[in-house]
């Protein structure tokens, strides 16, 4: 089963994390991370086709935030050499009242990868934990049969744990990504969104009311990276005011877990080797 290196970005497994504590700017700076990111994209693509290829394991990567911090582009650029077919991106929104009569695992387990590929969550089941335990109102539609409790909570984090567990197990190797980004470069990029006319589109005004309940959010991310970072299932809290440090420092975290997969194209044994040559003189044959 997967285990990671130690970083310093890392979120301890003993329950420690102090979201307040965690940067949200790197410690150098302009440090050349366009050109770092330039070759960890090349590496990344490289080795997708290594895990496609060896086809033991899936990769799954969790990526959660608060609003502006990054998530869509860092997922373009990081992974804008992978191969597509090797790789899908799904995002989690608000649920449908047919995934909301489900258990709240429900709805992304199909999106799950299977092995040899990769799955990018944008947002995932960690909503439940979150947005949901920010805005309780919102499980009045799932028809729970108890109102919302410590215990309540506590409860879906452990299934949370549990079910990754269960994920790493059986060879999916799971990345989680906190985007960190402080309250002024947040309020900066929302301003960007409404002075940018090619960047209206991305402004709704409902994230200002979200803005307002800043440190109910960072309350319920301190809840529950502590309670799910695990050897198995790893959270980095990653700076991310400067976008170029955010996404090479993705990218080369990804990198390294897949570099310690050792994955590597499979070698054909004796009778596939004969029939390789069989192939060879067959086609060398033909005429012109």
């Amino acid at each position: 089963m997967f285990a990671p290196k130690d970083h310093s970005l890392l979120v301890p497994y003993d329950g420690s994390f102090d979201v307040h504590e965690a940067p949200t700017k790197p410690e150098k700076e302009k440090d050349g991370w366009k050109e770092k990111l330039a070759a960890e994209v090349e590496a990344l693509g490289a080795a997708q086709h290594r895990l496609f290829a060896d086809g033991r394991f899936a990769v799954l990567l969790v990526f959660q935030a608060l609003d502006a911090a990054g998530k869509d582009g860092t997922i373009r650029h990081v992974f804008a050499g992978v191969n597509p077919s090797g790789l899908r991106v799904a995002s989690f929104k608000q649920p449908s009242s047919r995934e909301q009569a489900h258990d709240f695992l429900w709805r992304t387990t199909a999106e799950l990868p299977e092995r040899g590929s990769v799955a990018i969550f944008n947002r995932s089941y960690y909503e439940e934990v979150l947005v949901v335990r920010v805005h309780p109102e919102l499980l009045a539609a799932q028809k729970l049969p108890e109102p919302p409790s410590q215990k309540f909570w506590d409860g879906r984090l452990r299934a949370i744990a549990d079910h990754e567990r269960h994920l790493a197990e059986q060879g999916t190797v799971i990345l989680k990504f906190w985007l960190n980004v402080s309250k002024e470069e947040q309020r900066e990029r929302l301003l960007e969104r409404i002075d940018d006319p090619k960047k209206n589109w991305k402004f709704n005004a409902r994230d200002l009311d979200e803005r307002e309940l800043w440190d109910e959010y960072l309350a319920a991310y301190e809840h529950a990276l502590r309670a799910t970072s695990r050897p198995w299932a790893p959270w980095y809290a990653v700076p991310a005011d400067d976008k170029h440090y955010l996404r090479w420092q993705v990218a080369k975290l990804v990198n390294d877990a897949l570099a310690s997969l050792e994955t590597d194209f499979p070698t054909p044994d004796e009778e596939a080797r004969v029939a390789l040559k069989a192939a060879k003189e067959r086609l060398s044959g033909e005429q012109h």
